[in-house]
């Protein structure tokens, strides 16, 4: 057998988009695929069934971030390094950003107010570390606990973290192993790194520069932010402060006409109305407790219809409810945990239905909903149970509302031609 040090072979651990672009930067690559069944070639690359990898063979391996320490090929595995790692001395500026909601966003906010800048957006969100432009200013990452938990050596310049709550319990086994994660480049980053990061984590160990927070007021204050300039609220009043801090920490500016010109995506808070002025939100993106809390918050002041329910992954919902009995509202449970969320509803004394379905649930809030009220799904869990993604519930929710708008300016133009 060969000196190790001698070797330059390198195995990939899932044959997918981001692995496939990293291997374009590296030679002597094989990949090993969960789904691979017989040994095969494409585009010039070796993929084998993960069950033939044996890690004395190969100098390090480099996995796909959605694979979870459980695999077997991650337990084989000695020299084990994630994709950030192997860009980890490319020359753009490195912005990561994580946290369990509002992430994407906060990417997409911070990319569109630097984007002049010479900035370019990444990582999660689309486009992988092996596809961006290495000649780029900054690289703005969205960067998830999967993998950060496999990143060895890479660090980021500015470390922007959104609040956590219990969220991928399952692939980390904890939610303090989950938050192990989040945490884990504070203790790589520098003197001359900055990390903005929620007030609990404080007491982190790290050489970085700490900037922390408890609240939107906190930012504003610290950065100097009129709060009242900027025009989005409940969670996205948080993904625009932390963007606009950025753009503060690296070019002493404010540009309030810039972020009020950024475009929302679909499917988070999307507000909606139907024939009669009555006010429908599509928050279907919201798949975990914090961004449903975070929903109920904005909309607090009025009685509201909540659809919740889908595939919950077990996850602890007491913190939900706790939150959710103080409020005037009546949750319409769906989805494979809805007897789950009935007990529950029970337990804490909250008005409720069960719902066979997502259109009985819209069909149900139809009949009682008033102009002054709010209808709000905003599920609490993902939606794998019962549709083939978090996006196609929320289409279907709007499809459906729509239907509304028609069924009700037909039922009003008959009732005008009675008269």
């Amino acid at each position: 057998m060969k000196d190790k040090k001698s070797k330059k072979n390198i195995a990939i651990f899932g044959y997918a988009k981001t692995t496939k672009a990293v291997a374009t930067h590296l030679q002597n690559c094989t990949f090993y695929d969960d789904k691979c069944e017989k040994e095969y070639k494409d585009a010039g690359n070796t993929i084998k069934p993960s069950s033939t990898f044996k890690s004395d063979t190969y100098d390090f391996e480099i996995t796909s971030p959605g694979i979870a320490p459980s695999n077997p090929l991650i337990k084989k595995a000695t020299n084990l390094i994630s994709e950030y790692d192997i860009f980890k001395d490319t020359k753009p500026f490195k912005i990561w950003i994580s946290g369990t909601n509002g992430k994407t966003t906060t990417t997409q906010m911070m990319t569109h107010l630097l984007a002049s800048r010479g900035a370019v957006a990444g990582g999660n969100i689309g486009t992988p570390l092996g596809l961006l432009n290495q000649n780029k200013d900054i690289w703005i990452l969205e960067t998830s606990s999967f993998t950060m938990h496999y990143t060895t050596q890479a660090k980021p310049n500015i470390y922007v973290l959104l609040p956590l709550s219990p969220d991928h319990l399952s692939w980390h086994g904890s939610m303090k192993a989950y938050e192990e994660a989040k945490l884990k480049p504070l203790a790589m980053m520098q003197a001359d790194d900055i990390a903005i990061i929620p007030k609990k984590y404080a007491n982190i160990s790290t050489k970085a520069q700490i900037i922390t927070y408890e609240s939107e007021s906190d930012l504003a204050n610290h950065f100097d932010i009129d709060m009242q300039k900027v025009k989005f609220q409940g969670a996205f009043l948080l993904d625009a402060l932390l963007a606009m801090a950025v753009e503060k920490l690296l070019f002493e500016k404010i540009d309030y006409t810039k972020i009020n010109s950024f475009k929302l995506d679909p499917h988070r808070q999307e507000e909606l109305y139907d024939a009669q002025g009555r006010l429908w939100v599509n928050d279907t993106k919201a798949t975990n407790l914090d961004a449903t809390i975070a929903a109920v918050k904005r909309y607090k002041e009025n009685f509201i219809h909540l659809i919740l329910g889908g595939d919950d992954k077990g996850v602890d919902l007491h913190e939900l409810f706790e939150f959710l009995s103080p409020m005037q509202l009546k949750i319409y449970a769906i989805g494979s945990n809805k007897e789950r969320l009935i007990a529950l509803a029970k337990e804490y004394n909250i008005t409720h239905q069960k719902c066979n379905n997502l259109l009985n649930a819209v069909d149900a809030i139809d009949k009682a909903l008033k102009k002054d009220e709010v209808a709000l799904l905003s599920p609490a869990a993902a939606s794998l149970d019962e549709f083939d993604s978090y996006a196609q519930r929320g289409n279907i929710f709007k499809t459906s509302v729509k239907t509304l708008y028609y069924s009700s300016a037909l039922f009003h133009q008959k009732q005008t031609s009675y008269h």
